[in-house]
């Protein structure tokens, strides 16, 4: 795949980005309930992230979105404490050093808000997205932190921003 960028979200793209994270959950049968699929604000991203400390990215691709990502502060949680959130693309974008190039990214931000570390919560299964997490440096907990809602993911990780980047 040729001539993709990885840019903020615009209010125009909230469709899209929602389309693309509810097909991924339906490809990789994830569930549904207990999941960022039914956070209220799915269908206005651009809205949940035009909030301070808080930013979203999608990957286009020949003016189709193919992918996204983006960080937020941890609810109720440390306020040093961001979240890696909705971080998901379509099939033909796998593989390519693109999730890489938007954890990067998304990093570099995290770390420009002030945020001392990063968590995120995955599944057992998404086994490509947690090689990414560990290669990126985020490391296992055993239990989760803040309280995002997001009950069905049952496996947490945490990077330690001030080292790095």
């Amino acid at each position: 795949m040729k001539n993709w960028i990885i840019r903020k979200i615009k209010k125009e793209d909230n469709k899209a980005v929602a389309a693309l994270i509810r097909s991924v959950f339906d490809e990789m049968e994830i569930p549904k309930v207990g999941t960022a699929y039914e956070d209220p604000y799915l269908d206005l991203m651009f809205e949940e992230y035009n909030k301070p400390q808080s930013v979203y990215f999608v990957v286009e691709n020949d003016g189709k979105i193919v992918g996204s990502a983006g960080i937020a502060p941890l609810e109720n949680g440390d306020q040093k404490i961001c979240e890696l959130q909705k971080m998901y693309f379509l099939p033909q974008t796998r593989g390519l050093g693109i999730g890489s190039a938007m954890m990067e990214k998304c990093l570099l931000e995290a770390k420009a808000f002030g945020f001392e570390k990063c968590y995120i919560e995955t599944m057992p299964f998404m086994h490509a997205a947690q090689k990414l997490y560990k290669k990126s440096g985020f490391e296992y907990l055993d239990e989760p932190m803040g309280c995002t809602g997001h009950n069905s993911c049952p496996v947490w990780m945490l990077k330690d921003l001030q080292n790095e980047l």
